[in-house]
């Protein structure tokens, strides 16, 4: 069960890494269409800025946060650390 649930926050976090892509290219996109005039959606994802590309990129430097601080947890305790029940010094 465990595997599974951290099989699917890995999936969330992948897809979430390609939604923050995508946005970014839109954006780029939109502004170069925007300085030449040419309607690309600029206002569009001006309004998804807030209730999803916001909230995106949160979750994504949140995930690698929290990814990184779990890697160095595990890294720390299943080195030789502990040796038979003893804390080496």
């Amino acid at each position: 069960m465990k595997e599974k649930l951290i099989s699917w926050i890995n999936l969330l976090l992948v897809a979430n890494v390609f939604l923050v892509i995508a946005g970014f290219v839109w954006l780029i996109v939109a502004a170069v269409g925007d300085a030449y005039e040419i309607p690309l959606g600029l206002d569009l994802w001006h309004e998804l800025w807030q209730p999803l590309f916001n909230p995106a990129i949160s979750l994504l430097i949140g995930g690698a946060v929290l990814s990184a601080t779990i890697s160095s947890v595990r890294r720390q305790f299943s080195s030789n650390h502990f040796t038979k029940g003893n804390i080496k010094k």
